[in-house]
């Protein structure tokens, strides 16, 4: 079985050798090989012709077009495993939650010590850096204001610097709050920026954004923001795809002449993936577009069942099939020899981030209109909701912050066995095929944070590789030049290696 690539100067022969019904190797020109497992010969076939299409050529007689030669990444299907970061301020005082009304807004801008923060954010980064090193498949980073839950203003900041400082992870930006740029455009060409610098390995996530982010920290009107947040979805699409200068006159942004330069290096656009919480909007807007919906839970995957379940029935309702690369879920774990030493080195970094990181006034998140009346009716939960009415009604826990998390499954936590024998029940029960690791949170030390993701890849993640890798293609993941093609290396600006 062959299949051909090519464009409109010449056509570039791939081998494909067929090992078995379920196991593929695709060669290119350069005698590259890229993985990949697929059912049969037409399921390759299909998974082909789908990101054919979504690129707008047409697969006939067994060979297709493209515009460059590209890693087909979209027939490369196996659990995603990514390491997600916060970046949280690791040292706000023990009696916070006493003091201090809100770790979001009105925090007091006196308990940030910038050198502190020179060390935090250089230590982040080395913790994404060595995720890279160590063989995750992607790095995630986020936005928010105002707040020491997380200290990314600019997401496109932190993947410009890992952009060069690592070498095989997808950089997965979660995201950019689309409503809150003006013009959104920025957005288009810094992605693109991105896609180029790293060789085509962006994921562009497209939030809309929590009410403290965007209608208090920037002062969007929350009635509107839904409907400012997709007007400048399309811009940037349009933006990304549209091979001519053109005018853009929309509700909210205006302009002349949209011509950006550069232009992503995939091809129509990076993947894109839409991080929310429990939205009815947000999931019929995934389906609609056929985007990722990442579930970014803050208290694990027992409660997360009824939003991911009523994401699967709104794809089957819409006539999706069950792919479950159609979806991510965010997970804290801490992993460690014995489950006994996993309770004792993780405590302190639990509580801290439920007593302390999430410390969350009720005040801030449901102003008027920003939460629509399908979302009520259907009685989906924000994660951030959650938070601040436990920490308004004064007993944010039931029972003490540790046990419950444990026990409820906010923190996964135990040795590497156990570990993966609970991520694998996660993956299966909720049919993710992204699974987002929070392995430093709350005030986690760095070398603590080092241990947990070495001791995850080398120990946990083998044991979840096989997940899914027969049955669904990923048409989700960036198409990414060869390695062979890529420039940057990790530690090539100042000779620092993450690894170590």
């Amino acid at each position: 079985m062959h299949v051909a690539l090519g464009n409109d100067e010449h056509w570039i022969a791939i081998g494909v050798e067929v090992q078995d019904a379920a196991h593929v190797r695709v060669r290119d020109e350069d005698g590259v090989f890229a993985e990949a497992r697929v059912r049969a010969r037409a399921s390759l076939e299909r998974s082909v012709d789908e990101e054919r299409e979504r690129d707008g050529h047409r697969l006939t007689a067994g060979c297709f077009t493209a515009p460059r030669v590209l890693k087909i990444a979209a027939l490369t299907a196996a659990m995603k495993l990514c390491s997600f970061h916060l970046m949280p301020y690791t040292d706000l005082p023990a009696d916070f939650a006493e003091r201090y009304p809100s770790v979001w807004i009105d925090v007091p801008a006196e308990l940030f010590d910038p050198e502190r923060g020179h060390t935090l954010y250089n230590d982040f980064l080395d913790q994404l850096e060595l995720a890279d090193a160590v063989g995750f498949d992607g790095v995630c980073v986020n936005e928010h204001h105002s707040n020491a839950y997380g200290l990314m203003p600019s997401p496109n900041l932190m993947a410009a610097a890992l952009a060069r400082r690592t070498a095989d992870a997808a950089l997965i930006v979660l995201g950019d709050s689309l409503a809150l740029y003006n013009p959104p455009i920025r957005v288009a060409e810094e992605i693109a920026m991105l896609d180029c610098i790293s060789g085509g390995r962006v994921i562009a996530g497209f939030p809309v954004g929590t009410p403290q982010d965007t209608c208090f920290a920037y002062g969007q009107v929350p009635g509107t923001l839904r409907d400012k947040y997709r007007e400048a979805h399309d811009l940037v699409l349009r933006a990304w795809t549209e091979r001519r200068p053109f005018a853009f006159n929309g509700r909210f942004t205006q302009l002349r002449h949209v011509n950006i330069w550069p232009r992503p290096l995939q091809r129509p656009h990076p993947p894109v993936w839409i991080p929310g919480g429990g939205s009815v909007e947000t999931w019929q807007w995934c389906a609609e577009r056929d985007y990722v919906y990442c579930y970014l839970s803050y208290f694990g995957y027992k409660l997360g069942r009824r939003t991911l379940g009523g994401f699967w029935n709104a794809m089957r309702e819409l006539g999706k099939d069950h792919n479950p690369y159609r979806a991510g879920f965010l997970q804290f774990v801490g992993v460690a020899e014995t489950r006994a030493e996993a309770l004792a080195l993780y405590r302190e970094a639990t509580e801290y981030f439920y007593g302390r990181s999430l410390h969350v006034s009720s005040r801030w998140v449901n102003p008027p209109g920003y939460v629509s009346e399908a979302t009520l009716r259907a009685r989906a939960e924000s994660m951030v909701g959650l938070a601040a009415q436990r920490a308004s009604e004064k007993r944010f826990f039931n029972q003490p912050i540790f046990e419950e998390a444990v026990a409820e499954g906010y923190v996964v936590l135990g040795s590497p066995d156990e570990v993966a024998a609970e991520l694998r029940e996660l993956a299966l029960d909720l049919n993710v095929g992204h699974l987002l690791l929070l392995l430093q949170f709350g005030n986690m030390a760095n070398d603590l944070a080092r241990y947990n993701i070495r001791m995850f890849a080398e120990r946990v993640a083998p044991q979840l590789r096989d997940l899914f890798s027969s049955e669904w293609a990923n048409r989700w993941w960036p198409r990414s030049l060869s390695a062979d093609r890529r420039r940057g290396a990790r530690g090539s600006a100042t000779g620092r290696d993450a690894s170590k």
